[in-house]
């Protein structure tokens, strides 16, 4: 049996890539902006529509960070954070020396809880300090209760940046995820549903936001023949190489959703016939999902040894990739101190869940072995 690794979310190239960096190395032009960089921000605006005006940097988190620069985010600041998310949603609030309160998630989409949303904001505003900022995430892919979210936000006038980092192509009611925040965010990163090896965007409604992200993103450089600096710049924008490859892979950005989608399809069909795992799934038809990471949840059963670890493990013998899902941030040691509004839905969740290999370009006989170790690990005959 081949036992070369199977990974959990590996780059798919689409064959477009080559002619792009040949391009930008003939021009000479390798080094932060670009035509390429230009290029790739108007694909995606043109891609992502409603008006959108994107400015590549060079990581999600990046745009995380000037997402919050640009909600005027400073010190002494509160932002709530959803908990159930990777690091990066939470850090860059720290970086401005803000305060990050967390929020639990709701059961459906595992997404940030309207409910314990607008407690932790009139908690918060009765102790003096409104928040400046919420930051949800739509995670795995799938969206969050736009409305209900927006609904919150809007009644107290603060803006949403929307962590669109591992969505790009998920919808809500035919709206692209990114766009319906006051900010989005994208991640390019090499597991994502496309890569540009490393780097990330800001998505705003204007195009003065997009140029202030821009002028944050290369030092904040004031108009001047030398160098001059007004205000705190930082050193964010993507490299032209980086979104040469990005230009490639944005014509194949439909068909890895396909893929991914199929790929979650193909774990629903397998799953359809164990009691004990649900295969996380939108809600409804208003929801659509690039499920970049296909999820479980594994009700654990220590009398025939099933549990979500014991599956990691049974998989990590057979040299396969799974993982958690992501541990909550009010859990993590950098953050336990810090302020959280909510219940246990993603504790349980992190407890019960595992993230299983959903690459767009797994071949037949990798999803063979992957099945065999499910139908071993539950006993299917």
């Amino acid at each position: 049996m081949n036992k070369s690794r199977i990974y959990l979310s590996t780059s798919h190239q689409g064959g477009a890539e080559n002619g792009y960096i040949q391009e930008a190395l003939l021009q000479n032009s390798i080094s932060t902006g670009g035509e390429q960089v230009n290029g790739f921000e108007e694909d995606l605006e043109q891609y992502l529509g409603q008006g959108s005006f994107v400015a590549g940097l060079n990581s999600g988190t990046s745009a995380i960070h000037l997402g919050l620069v640009l909600l005027g985010v400073q010190a002494g600041d509160e932002v709530l954070c959803q908990s159930f998310t990777f690091s990066a949603s939470a850090n860059p609030i720290l970086y401005q020396g803000a305060t990050p309160v967390f929020i639990d998630s709701e059961a459906e989409t595992w997404n940030l809880c309207p409910n314990a949303l607008e407690k932790a904001i009139k908690e918060r505003i009765a102790k003096g300090k409104k928040p400046k900022a919420i930051i949800a995430v739509h995670l795995y892919g799938v969206p969050y209760h736009i409305e209900a979210i927006h609904r919150v936000a809007n009644e107290y006038e603060i803006p949403v940046l929307e962590d669109a980092a591992e969505a790009l192509g998920s919808s809500y009611k035919g709206q692209l995820c990114g766009t319906f925040g006051a900010l989005g965010v994208l991640s390019f990163n090499g597991n994502k549903i496309i890569t540009t090896s490393g780097g990330g965007a800001v998505i705003s409604k204007s195009k003065e936001i997009k140029e202030k992200a821009v002028f944050y993103a290369t030092q904040s450089r004031d108009l001047a023949a030398h160098y001059q600096h007004s205000e705190i710049g930082y050193n964010y924008r993507m490299s032209n190489i980086c979104a040469a490859i990005g230009r490639g892979q944005i014509q194949v950005l439909d068909r890895h959703v396909t893929l991914r989608r199929k790929m979650h399809e193909f774990y629903v069909s397998l799953f359809a016939e164990i009691p004990s795992v649900t295969v996380f799934t939108v809600p409804n038809e208003d929801f659509h999902s690039n499920y970049w990471l296909t999820t479980i949840l594994v009700e654990p059963n220590p009398e025939l040894g099933i549990s979500a670890e014991g599956l990691r493990l049974v998989f990590e013998q057979e040299n396969v990739e799974s993982r958690p899902l992501w541990k909550p941030m009010h859990l993590q040691p950098v953050f336990e101190n810090y302020p959280y509004y909510g219940n246990a839905v993603s504790q349980s969740l992190f407890e019960k869940g595992l993230c299983l290999p959903s690459s767009s370009n797994l071949t037949v006989n990798e999803k063979e072995r992957i099945e065999r170790v499910i139908s071993s690990f539950f006993r299917v005959d």
